[in-house]
């Protein structure tokens, strides 16, 4: 294990203009070993044309780089290099450990994963090989290092790109490499066995060890595995991860110590196996890929994964690595971007502390398995609408150089993200298969936007809470007692606590907090309960405040004379009940919400949540779900970024001056155009 190194303030490999002023950074993957070579020059034309000012290079190029085993070919990536850094564009140089070359794979069979049930994991696709496998590390460290030593000191290399999406297919290895490590770093935890045994509650089911070789990773079981062998084995996995982006990265920051390092993250949809909020202190400055995934949601999850992006950064600026122009290729229907959206996509990211905005990719693929998917020049050229409005975008992006640098300001309210919540509360064995926590937590965020309500989404671990005056913790499900702690603390401090069904039920080794739910929260909500009650697919449950309860239900007995009932129960096993309640404590509160309200409840309910902190929108009722508004603060100025939301076009009264991005106004205010956004400068107070 790579321990990690002493930190280092952020670094962002900024792009400047000829009078040395920042800008944003505007660019894409570029995979020009894909291309003949006369394709380059037209290339670097087409990228200043758009505006392009960094690539990344050299992410799939392994088997190019390095032939054989005992053979290396730079020549290429030598003369790409040289043009573009004579075409004024910088380089986000990977190392190009993604995906092992044929040859590796060939004498080495052994570093490739194994799934649960046992098969192999063969080449044919890409990152096909175990994080734990020494032999891969080995060969994966001799091209960093050769990369490194060769571009050390080119003038076009402006940042470091480690591996790709690491994770995005190989978290899960079931190896005997895997085995071992997993071993290893148990012991690094629990140091002895009888720390283990009872950590993982082996009395249970015959499953006490008596040796540590004994210890697999939760391979295919006859029934349910260990539930904490399953959370271990989690953390483990992206503990392995880390580990060798760290590994990358050591060698990086022996050979170029000033040039900055980071690793695409994959904060979106369906990636849930990497605990990014861990692994933000192990890189340079935070970078992100993020794909629409289309639903009656698509664009408050994009709002939330980029939020959430910042919060992982410390609200520092962050780099998009990825997004898409228009349809990607790996959905069940790839939908095409209506006009607007690649714009306004682009422009919510850096809303939300990106100061970077770039594609995958640059030239769209004539073969492989990614040639459907959308690119900032198209199959059709550069004569066509798409490449048109990138170079559009392009100009805006330019616009906007002044807000480079500035950091988000910090909302009103929080909504917490919890990865180990995340991975325990979707366990098998649970009062219900149908948890959805990411769903939860989005619905949250969803109803404040349609409030027209800031909020921030920030890591549940290392966040200073007391900056909130709100903070929402969707199924917080794992609460260890210094967590327990510094909630109640937030609370009697003054802060507002909001939390849901299924929450502070067990602790950091996901074994339950006894004496009734919800555990360790139960004296700071002020509620007790007995038994859950999960409603059966299609079941519904009325409350009185008109709203309607689904997936769970929670039988609540009132603990103390401070708890008042916001809402009960109207039908359902639990009539007359009990359904929300607030325990005001110290100079806060602590609610606690029963049931799955889905966002048109919240949105109903949230109102008075959030009265007790006097948090209201900022925006004119007109514009309230219209209309998203997120905030950037630096040298001076406040950036507020205001985005339509919708199809249709939605007044700003007042709004007459100070716009830095967008349309213009008129007289009586600004009309911000279907799927539009504004961006004002106005001075900080």
């Amino acid at each position: 294990m790579i321990p990690p190194a002493s930190p280092r303030p952020p670094r962002f490999p900024y792009a400047t203009g000829g009078d040395g002023s920042p800008r944003l950074v505007y660019g894409a993957d570029y995979n020009p070993e894909q291309w003949p070579r006369e394709v380059w020059e037209e290339d670097i034309r087409l990228m200043r044309e758009a505006g392009v000012n960094i690539v990344s290079l050299a992410i799939f190029s392994w088997a190019r780089l390095q032939p054989t085993a005992e053979t290396w070919d730079f020549a290429w990536l030598d003369e790409i290099m040289a043009l573009l850094h004579e075409g004024g564009i910088g380089v986000d140089l990977a190392t190009a450990t993604a995906s092992p070359p044929p040859w590796l794979t060939a004498a080495h069979p052994e570093i490739l994963p194994v799934t649960v049930t046992g098969e192999t994991v063969w080449p044919g696709a890409r990152q096909h090989w175990r994080p734990t496998s020494p032999v891969f590390r080995e060969h994966a460290l001799r091209l960093v290092r050769q990369l490194a030593t060769r571009y050390a000191r080119h003038p076009a290399l402006v940042a470091w790109h480690i591996n790709n999406e690491l994770g995005c297919h190989n978290v899960y290895d079931y190896s005997d490499d895997a085995a071992r490590a997993f071993r290893a770093w148990l012991r690094r935890r629990y140091s002895t066995l009888d720390a283990l045994n009872g950590a993982w509650g082996t009395a249970f089911w015959s499953q006490h060890y008596s040796d540590w070789d004994q210890i697999l990773p939760p391979r295919l079981a006859a029934s349910h595995p260990n539930p904490t062998q399953q959370l271990d084995f989690k953390r483990f996995s992206s503990d392995a991860l880390k580990d060798h982006l760290r590994a990358e990265r050591e060698v990086l920051r022996e050979l170029t110590p000033d040039t900055p390092v980071t690793s695409n993250f994959m904060v979106m949809p369906g990636i849930k196996g990497m605990d990014y909020a861990d692994w933000a202190s192990e890189v340079d400055f935070v970078s992100n890929d993020h794909y629409v995934v289309p639903g009656p949601q698509d664009r408050d999850e994009l709002s939330f994964s980029a939020n959430l992006t910042s919060g992982i950064a410390g609200h520092r600026p962050w780099f998009l690595m990825e997004h898409s122009t228009s349809a990607v290729n790996w959905q069940p229907v790839n939908r095409a971007k209506a006009p607007g959206e690649l714009a306004r996509d682009s422009l919510l990211h850096v809303a939300h502390g990106a100061d970077a905005v770039c594609f995958f990719q640059w030239r769209q693929s004539a073969a492989g398995a990614e040639k459907y998917h959308s690119a900032m020049v198209p199959h059709a050229g550069a004569d066509s609408d798409l490449f048109r409005s990138v170079v559009a975008l392009g100009r805006t992006i330019e616009a906007l150089g002044p807000v480079a640098g500035a950091e988000r300001e910090p909302a009103r309210v929080a909504v917490l993200f919890d990865w180990d919540s995340w991975w325990t509360s979707e366990h098998d064995s649970h009062p219900t298969s149908r948890l959805d926590y990411h769903r939860e937590a989005l619905d949250w965020y969803s109803a404040l936007l349609r409030l027209g309500i800031r909020a921030d989404v920030v890591p549940a671990q290392d966040t200073d809470l007391t900056t909130y005056d709100v903070v929402i913790a969707p199924v917080l499900h794992v609460v260890p007692q210094p967590l327990a702690k510094e909630l109640t603390r937030y609370v009697e401090g003054g802060g507002h606590l909001v939390t849901t069904y299924f929450s502070g039920v067990v602790d950091e080794n996901d074994h339950i907090w006894l004496g009734g739910y919800p555990g360790a929260l139960r004296e700071l909500l002020g509620v007790r309960i007995e038994e859950f009650g999960p409603l059966l697919d299609g079941d519904t449950v009325d409350l009185d405040n008109a709203t309607t309860g689904s997936l769970w239900t929670d039988r609540i007995t009132v603990s103390g004379p401070d708890v008042e009932v916001l809402a009960r129960y109207r039908t359902g096993a639990y009539a007359s009940r009990p359904a929300v309640t607030r325990h005001t404590t110290g100079r806060g509160s602590a609610t606690y919400i029963s049931t799955r309200l889905g966002v048109d409840g919240l949105s109903t309910l949230l109102p008075e949540l959030l009265a007790p902190a006097g948090v209201t929108s900022e925006l004119p009722e007109v514009a309230c779900g219209s209309v998203e508004l997120t905030v950037r603060r630096g040298d001076g100025y406040r950036y507020l970024f205001l985005v339509n939301r919708t199809d249709a076009p939605v007044p700003l009264p007042g709004v007459t001056r100070d716009v830095l991005a967008g349309p213009e106004p008129g007289g009586d205010g600004l009309v911000l155009p279907p799927r539009e956004v504004a961006v004002l400068r106005l001075p900080a107070s």
